[in-house]
């Protein structure tokens, strides 16, 4: 009795281990890896695209108007005309899009968007000063 009780078991486990490894569930498909390029983000880089530009064309125009750079690091570059301004614009422009992309890279997808928008409203407060200053 002892034995069969043991025999019975047994092949209930095995039973249980055979239907779970043969079942017909699969696994789930993997979570989709984040792309970098959403609409939102097409949308950030457009805009802060837009707002480098008026940045650079209200600084020159600052400068022609007797204005002086306020960022010591970018001065020696906007003192330079057009060519330099460019240089310049570019130069931010990069290192803006690239910290965010890196912060992707690195799957921070919250202090990503975040880290976006600041850019984005510092670089508008940027040209809304030169505005002011110019008028």
């Amino acid at each position: 009795m002892k034995y069969l009780l043991s025999i019975l078991c047994l092949s209930a486990a095995l039973q249980a281990q055979s239907f779970t490894a043969s079942g017909s569930s699969k696994l789930p498909d993997a979570p989709s890896q984040h792309r970098f390029w959403t609409v939102e983000n097409k949308v950030n880089v457009s805009v802060l695209a837009g707002l480098v530009a008026a940045d650079a064309v209200t600084t020159q125009h600052g400068l022609n108007q007797g204005l002086r750079e306020l960022n010591p690091i970018m001065r020696p570059l906007v003192t330079r005309g057009a060519a330099g301004e460019a240089a310049g614009s570019a130069l931010g422009f990069g290192a803006g899009v690239g910290a965010v992309y890196l912060l992707h890279r690195t799957h921070h997808y919250k202090a990503e968007r975040i880290t976006m928008r600041l850019i984005v409203a510092g670089e508008g407060g940027f040209v809304a000063n030169n505005i002011l200053a110019i008028r």
